[in-house]
């Protein structure tokens, strides 16, 4: 039986620091190794959000904000937002500290969807989220919205079908 999930369930948070080897010439974190780090964070959430292997289906809103730095602590917070039958989508945020002063802010938002996979990498049904706060439900509902989009721009849905999504231009 699938059961329902509450989304703090489903919290991940993850520390990283800036090194060398993780930056470019200019000396900020390169993008590509924020995601990477990000893509892990996710993972992890809707693993412990369905307790199965999860594979990632698409990279959505990644906003950079402002560069981070060499030598700066990367925080990485991940919760799952909404499942649906197979799929989950995760909101992340990213913090940086400066690891001299511990001055903490928000530098980059994103949300990922991951698709749980049995054995021979079919699609499996997923536990509901179960939102409480105000702002989960906030995400929750939008989760649909922003669903349907990505299905219509990936052909796998047509316009006239995105009820909630039309429900916006009404």
């Amino acid at each position: 039986m699938i059961t329902s999930r509450h989304p703090k369930e489903t919290f991940s948070s993850t520390t990283r620091i800036v090194l060398p080897n993780d930056t470019n010439t200019l000396g900020n974190l390169m993008g590509g190794n924020l995601l990477h780090w990000m893509d892990i964070a996710a993972a992890i959430a809707a693993n412990r959000h369905c307790r199965r292997v999860v594979v990632t289906a698409a990279v959505n809103n990644v906003s950079f904000q402002k560069p981070i730095e060499l030598g700066e602590i990367v925080i990485i917070e991940s919760q799952v937002t909404r499942s649906f039958r197979s799929s989950m989508e995760v909101y992340l945020e990213v913090f940086v500290e400066n690891s001299v002063s511990g001055v903490r802010s928000r530098c980059n938002e994103a949300m990922y969807t991951f698709v749980a996979v049995d054995q021979q990498g079919a699609p499996i049904e997923v536990p509901q989220t179960v939102p409480e706060t105000q702002e989960e439900k906030e995400r929750y509902d939008g989760a649909l919205r922003r669903r349907q989009l990505r299905l219509i721009l990936a052909g796998k849905m047509k316009p006239s079908e995105a009820t909630e999504l039309r429900a916006l231009f009404e």
